[in-house]
């Protein structure tokens, strides 16, 4: 299991632990190696870092697979205890203040830190390549569309002053 307990961290100097990830992250068909740094601030705990590894993907064009390097800067917080307690029912979210909310945990399941950052940081579509058409590569000697209105631009003279 990849989780480490808050209570090693309070443990560390600085109260910083560094922890390495070398891997398969299974659901995902995915090597990930990682450097993490978890650094207690009080109620909360800081996890930076960085990820590197490669993830077999299914293009969305061609349905081919395909292996897409990752490179995946880290930065998450956790508060130690429930925010709701803290914050009541409402309370507006400011840039750089989200936080996953542990609720009493004493663990940070780094396993699931390092899948949901592999998610996000993945394309919405999906591409094997710049040239992916549908299973048919296009090479530029295979694009000659003609269209009649866009001759008016051949004909156009662009004076310059120097």
């Amino acid at each position: 299991m990849h989780k480490v307990k808050i209570e090693d961290i309070e443990l560390e100097p600085n109260k910083t632990l560094h922890y390495s990830f070398d891997d398969c992250i299974e659901e995902l068909s995915c090597k990930l190696n990682a450097e993490l740094d978890l650094k207690s601030l009080g109620d909360f705990i800081e996890v930076t870092g960085h990820a590197e590894g490669k993830i077999n993907l299914t293009c969305d064009r061609c349905l081919n697979e395909f292996v897409q390097n990752l490179n995946i800067n880290i930065e998450e917080t956790y508060a130690k205890n429930s925010l709701q307690d803290e914050y009541g029912q409402e309370f507006e979210l400011k840039n750089g203040q989200f936080i996953t909310d542990l609720n009493g945990e004493k663990e940070i399941d780094i396993y699931d830190l390092l899948y949901q950052s592999v998610i996000l940081s993945l394309p919405n579509k999906k591409v094997c390549g710049i040239n992916c058409n549908e299973g048919m590569f296009v090479s530029d000697e295979d694009i000659k569309i003609h269209d009649d209105r866009m001759d008016i631009f051949k004909t156009i003279k662009i004076e310059r002053k120097d």
